[in-house]
């Protein structure tokens, strides 16, 4: 893999990976690669915790104090995807394109405005539309340190695309949906007023290819009524 030279701009970068279900955990690896990189220190001073509002951080403890790197993870059918950001709190999702019955979904959970503009949409891009709102919502969640308890489910999204886009009525909050291919759907989310670029530092293909029968399939959607 090319070696990551980090940016001097507020920007939240992004790994994926195959997720087998082994050992090591592999988003675990991805997650220690993220902070030596970003951190500069080597995988035996970096400890995987979380802060105070259960968001995944990367900590390096120092004589001076602790510095933490904001992290998130996501998984689906066989593949798991790390997002890292130095300047705060960042939340990512991921979902494979797969037929569903977007509408009807979207009528079940989603506020009225997200419907209406669902079914606008052109037929044969509905799908990844939906999945857009969703991972959206999922990532936003994750950034806040709530997933989606709390009626996550309603919270208004921008339009999907890419800058990252403000999200309505959350403060300094916004989400975007970097381009990932290989029938992919991928969100990211940061905390923060001003712009925040997102680089894919791996993509599928990379290492990171795998079967749908390779794992279990790792989604929300099944268990939203948990609020996970």
């Amino acid at each position: 893999m090319a070696q990551l030279t980090v940016s001097g701009r507020d920007t939240a970068y992004v790994w994926v990976g195959r997720d087998t279900g082994g050992q090591p955990d592999p988003a675990a690896v991805l997650l220690r690669r993220a902070g030596a990189l970003l951190l500069g220190r080597p995988d035996a001073e970096l400890v995987l915790t979380h802060d105070r509002d259960g968001r995944p951080v990367v900590r390096v403890d120092e004589v001076t104090g602790s510095v933490e790197l904001a992290v998130s993870v996501s998984r689906t059918a066989g593949l798991v995807v790390v997002a890292a950001r130095r300047a705060g709190a960042v939340g990512v999702d991921v979902e494979r394109i797969r037929p569903l019955p977007a509408l009807a979904l979207a009528r079940r959970w989603f506020p009225p405005a997200e419907l209406a503009w669902l079914g606008d949409r052109p037929e044969a891009s509905r799908t990844v539309d939906f999945l857009r709102l969703w991972t959206a919502k999922e990532a936003v969640g994750k950034a806040l340190g709530q997933g989606l308890r709390g009626g996550g489910l309603r919270r208004l999204m921008p339009p999907p695309g890419l800058p990252l886009r403000p999200v309505p009525g959350t403060g300094p909050l916004r989400v975007g949906h970097p381009p990932l291919g290989g029938g992919l759907v991928l969100a990211v989310a940061a905390h923060a007023g001003e712009q925040v670029d997102v680089e894919v530092v791996q993509r599928p293909g990379h290492g990171a290819t795998a079967e749908r029968s390779a794992s279990v399939e790792r989604t929300s959607l099944p268990v939203v009524v948990r609020g996970n």
